[in-house]
């Protein structure tokens, strides 16, 4: 890193802190304020900036260029997908949640079945954003600054934590929001120099050779049904479910659009949202194409990071960095904000009903103080894991999210599904998953451990190691292609059964009574919609024209055209 570069960093700290606490100010003068920004007229622009910002993260950067380099295009169907799912958010769930008048998801789910449900899903997604998200996110970020500026890993960790969590926890969602505003276009623009730079390079020579210099099957985004990554099915009947519980129900996306002060301008800020979600295929993934080309050599998780390293001039790489870690901040600041929102309404609000506004702000503070803590504790454990695990623990939250999608669909198109259907489904969706999660981690250790002896029995004997060696793992065949199974088949077929338990257990016990049921009676809305025709109308148009191109996309990426 030049001198520039730190200068440029320098300036990007300086303005994301800048903003953070001057969009604060106002956001402690009451709970609404501070956990959901009410009464601040923030825009829909910036709320759907915010959304992107949210999900994108360092390890998008890393992830989405490894999986180009190693696979192609397909990965980014996950991608595409989010902008169809971002407009279900605003057309369907968005209205409930508004009209409702909720703070949280927990609390939604209170609302229409129980005080059991919201105090599943708010445990669940603390523990989830704790051990998961706060957790890769860090690591990640730290990884960057070790591997690009040379800090190290701990240095990097306790600086992000300690600047996120500081105007995170001063100003609320009004600062998280328009730092992530501001951060949208400093990841955007990093992504598009280092795009320009690897496609524009000599080995490279343009974005036609990065097509005629890669396999076919790499500009496709349907594979086979036996794809072990990204089959079509799992695509299709698995990604969306995923996609619904993430972007739908999830805390730390859904808050921002609590913010937005009608239905309309939520619904146009998801539109913002997934026109911006297009933009990850080609300035992620394509570079990870592109990338191979240059370092046909170099892991693909590794890919990212050669490219900013050996190809950027002083000064624009200070920019790209800047980018990741503005993906990693916002990312990081959403689940400061969104957990110690959880905490402090499902919670701290429950068990001490006449705190005042004051202590509540006072609470979500302390509470974002906690998080800070338990992040920097959590730091040497997070040393001593693997990125292997990493990976699972990701995936662990594909394995319970299934039941969580059920029981929220249900409950909006269903109005005879009741507080027991829905427990018993959350219930045993975990427990299920859970087997599938631990069970996975059994036969992996176990064919870990086989393939760890043959090696050591070929060593003994003086033979060469075989290429491509595998092991043994669980005896039971069942078990086994249970643990092996593709994790987006088995997300469909648990949320199969978890609506097959919703529906039955409902059925089986008494109706859901007349307050459940008052989140569909509009003429007792806590917060009345005040959208105009007109703001409808061209957030229609817009919805319709985003469809239009995820469908073009679809057709032109697939085996008709790239064969």
């Amino acid at each position: 890193m030049s001198n520039i570069d730190i200068i440029t960093l320098v300036v990007y700290f300086a303005i994301v802190l800048g903003i953070g606490f001057f969009a604060g100010r106002q956001s402690r003068e009451n709970s609404k304020s501070f956990f959901l920004a009410d009464g601040n007229k923030i825009g829909w622009f910036a709320i759907g900036a915010s959304l992107f910002a949210s999900n994108i993260s360092a390890e998008h950067f890393i992830g989405l260029a490894g999986s180009g380099a190693s696979s192609g295009i397909a990965v980014a169907q996950f991608e595409i997908l989010a902008c169809l799912i971002l407009l279900l958010l605003g057309w369907f769930f968005v209205p409930y949640y508004l009209r409702t008048g909720v703070f949280t998801m927990p609390e939604f789910l209170e609302k229409r079945f129980n005080s059991s449900c919201r105090n599943y899903l708010s445990i669940m997604s603390i523990v989830a954003y704790v051990f998961t998200k706060v957790s890769v996110s860090i690591y990640a970020g730290a990884l960057v600054l070790n591997v690009i500026m040379g800090w190290n890993i701990w240095t990097g960790a306790i600086v992000l934590i300690l600047l996120t969590g500081l105007y995170a926890g001063f100003g609320g969602l009004r600062a998280v929001i328009y730092t992530e505003f501001f951060q949208t276009f400093v990841l955007i623009a990093g992504g598009i120099i280092l795009t320009y730079v690897v496609i524009t390079n000599d080995a490279v020579g343009g974005l036609s050779e990065v097509v005629s210099k890669s396999p076919s099957s790499f500009f496709s985004m349907w594979k086979p049904i036996n794809d072990p990554d990204f089959p079509w099915t799992g695509i299709v009947f698995g990604a969306p479910l995923l996609g619904i519980w993430y972007w739908c129900t999830d805390q730390v996306i859904v808050q921002r659009t609590l913010a937005a002060h009608n239905i309309a301008s939520a619904r146009k800020a998801t539109v913002l949202a997934g026109f911006l979600k297009l933009l990850p295929l080609f300035i992620l993934v394509v570079p990870g194409i592109a990338g191979r080309i240059v370092y046909p050599n170099v892991a693909p998780n590794e890919i990212y990071a050669e490219l900013v390293n050996n190809l950027l001039a002083p000064g624009v790489k200070g920019v790209v960095v800047a980018a990741l870690l503005a993906a990693l901040m916002s990312s990081l600041a959403s689940v400061f904000n969104s957990s110690s929102t959880l905490v402090v309404m499902d919670f701290y609000k429950k068990f001490k009903p006449e705190a005042s506004e004051k202590q509540l702000v006072l609470a979500g503070q302390f509470m974002t103080g906690i998080l800070i803590v338990v992040s920097l504790l959590w730091l040497p454990f997070i040393g001593l894991m693997s990125n292997q695990l990493y990976i699972y623990l990701q995936s662990v939250q594909g394995y319970i999210s299934p039941p969580i999608t059920a029981v929220f669909l249900a409950g909006l198109l269903w109005k005879r599904a009741n507080g027991k259907g829905a427990i018993a489904t959350l219930i045993s969706g975990l427990v299920i998953g859970g087997a599938k999660f631990v069970l996975e981690l059994v036969n992996k250790s176990m064919i870990d451990a086989d393939i760890a002896r043959q090696v050591a029995i070929f060593k003994e004997q003086g033979y060469s190691i075989p290429v491509g060696m595998t092991g043994d793992g669980l005896s039971n065949p069942f078990l086994r292609y249970f643990a092996e199974a593709n994790f987006l088949h088995f997300s469909a077929v648990l949320f199969a059964i978890s609506l097959v338990i919703i529906v039955i257990v409902s059925l089986m016990s008494e109706k859901p009574s007349e307050k459940n049921l008052e989140i569909f009676d509009t003429s007792k809305d806590v917060k009345p919609d005040t959208s105009t025709k007109a703001e409808n109308v061209q957030a229609f148009g817009f919805s319709i024209a985003l469809i239009i191109i995820v469908v073009l996309i679809w057709i032109y990426f697939s085996p008709l055209i790239f064969k």
